[in-house]
């Protein structure tokens, strides 16, 4: 059974563009004069719901403006409420979180070994890209600070 849409639904743009248009075929039919065309069309553009539509056309015959259906919600997909769990996540990303320990040991030992202290920017900078790469969520789930914000609200 097909259920029929209240009148005081609001309308949208479409909705309006086809009355104007209904409007514009009464106007070349001589149903209407320039005056009245301009009164209405006025009236349509300011117009809300599909009553308010119905009302200007309620004395003339067809066309009258076709309503757009309206759309049914579509169910949004609920965010978990804990962040992934290890083996939930891509490989990808797994490989690179295992590797960050192993970039701070390397980094360390190719700084004391050359003498040149930037070797330490390196696991910053893999950590960086890789935020980068897979968004905040990885950085803030890395950290567990997940589970603490969401406790507070």
């Amino acid at each position: 059974m097909t259920e029929v849409p209240s009148p005081d639904l609001r309308i949208g743009d479409n909705d309006r563009e086809s009355a104007l248009k209904a409007l514009g075929e009464h106007l070349s039919a001589g149903r209407l004069d320039l005056d009245e065309y301009g009164d209405r069309s006025a009236k349509v553009t300011a117009a809300r719901t599909r009553r308010d539509l119905a009302e200007l056309f309620a004395d003339l015959p067809e066309p009258h403006p076709v309503f757009e259906q309206p759309q049914q919600a579509k169910a949004v997909e609920k965010k978990p409420d804990r962040p992934p769990q290890w083996t939930e996540r891509p490989t990808s990303q797994r490989v690179a979180a295992a590797a960050v320990p192993f970039l701070w040991v390397a980094a360390v030992s190719l700084s004391i070994v050359t003498g040149v202290w930037w070797w330490i920017a390196l696991p910053f900078v893999f950590t960086a890209a890789a935020s980068a790469f897979w968004g905040k969520d990885w950085e803030r789930d890395r950290h567990g600070a997940y589970d603490r914000r969401d406790r507070r609200r």
